[in-house]
């Protein structure tokens, strides 16, 4: 072969690489894509996220937002659905004679009973509703006001999480107590988030930031590093974030406030975090940021409420290992965990 050939031949094997290259590039090229939907939790779900073609984003978040659709549908007390049995068919008929639970309910009050609910100390309890409709119901109608004191006396007698039966073999749960009916809000969203974005990334999802409601679950990183998340102002909207921190993968951020969910009554606010041995919603901070660790994201929702309705140092108490916290005042202090990496945002 001439030199001239030779080097003709480089040239072509070069160009031919170099078309490689760039193809494999293109086929990898990752570009941001949003997700919003409304029908889930009765709040604003919000996923952005990184895939190399709109179909492929479109699939993933076909089947995620199915997957958080059927927990909202399996935790609704409102509302029952065909082929299912949910919590409004628990609550309809727990009390005559033991229900017998799908998979997924089942898993979930496992979950429940033998974590959540030691975790945080009694302070939450998904027995608790016949005291928390009282106040659903005060928030929700048209001149709120708290309900009456002897309204309330009775309500506490009804929440004894030891009258929760459930059957773990057998698959069935049972109220001991008629007048008991369950509500999971405290910790549903964290636990749905949770399984869904573990099954997300089982389909192959690397790259998104989940914000259902507030509950912020991080798979993967972005391109350039992790996610950045921030930690809402719960005094005001100026500024909208009072810290900033990183979210590593299969992390969560969870915030539970007075903010969120509250009426107002004589000058007074009545928040939806009800401290259960009062029967009255929680006074002792604004706000209570957890930060988790990996799949923590059920306990996170349950610390999250527990760590409002008690004081900072029974809160402190309770925090297992690898869980942060960061406490928000009235007086615009805040207390956190030596942990906790969070920043001022300037």
């Amino acid at each position: 072969m001439t030199p001239k050939l030779h080097r003709l031949g480089l040239a072509l094997v070069a160009a031919m690489a170099l078309t490689l290259v760039l193809l494999v590039a293109q086929r990898h090229r990752r570009t941001l894509y949003t997700s919003t939907w409304f029908d889930l939790f009765d709040t604003v779900a919000v996923v952005k996220g990184y895939a190399t073609s709109q179909e492929e984003w479109d699939r993933q978040m076909d089947a995620l937002h199915a997957d958080l659709l059927y927990y909202h549908q399996l935790f609704d007390i409102y509302h029952p659905y065909d082929g299912m049995v949910n919590l409004y068919d628990v609550n309809a008929q727990a009390s005559a004679s033991p229900v017998a639970l799908g998979d997924d309910l089942l898993a979930f009050f496992q979950w429940y009973t033998t974590g959540a609910r030691q975790e945080t100390g009694g302070a939450v309890n998904i027995a608790a509703g016949a005291l928390l409709s009282l106040w659903h119901d005060a928030r929700e109608s048209a001149s709120p006001a708290p309900p009456a004191d002897a309204l309330i006396r009775q309500a506490l007698t009804h929440i004894a999480p030891e009258d929760l039966l459930l059957d773990t073999d057998g698959g069935t749960l049972h109220f001991a107590d008629p007048e008991m009916t369950l509500d999971v809000g405290a910790v549903a969203k964290g636990y749905a988030v949770e399984m869904a974005a573990e099954a997300a990334e089982k389909r192959g999802l690397d790259s998104a930031l989940l914000n259902i409601g507030g509950n912020l679950r991080a798979i993967g990183e972005k391109p350039d590093g992790p996610w950045t998340v921030g930690v809402e102002n719960p005094w005001g909207s100026d500024p909208t974030y009072i810290q900033a921190l990183e979210l590593p993968d299969g992390c969560s951020l969870i915030v539970s406030g007075d903010y969120q969910r509250y009426f107002e009554y004589e000058g007074m606010r009545y928040s939806h975090l009800i401290d259960l041995t009062t029967g009255y919603p929680a006074r002792y901070c604004s706000s209570v940021a957890v930060l988790t660790p990996r799949q923590g994201g059920g306990d996170g929702d349950a610390l999250s409420t527990a760590l409002f309705c008690l004081p900072e140092a029974e809160g402190r108490a309770l925090l297992p290992e690898g869980y942060e916290a960061l406490w928000m005042y009235p007086d615009g202090s805040t207390s956190a965990t030596d942990g906790w990496p969070g920043q001022p945002v300037q």
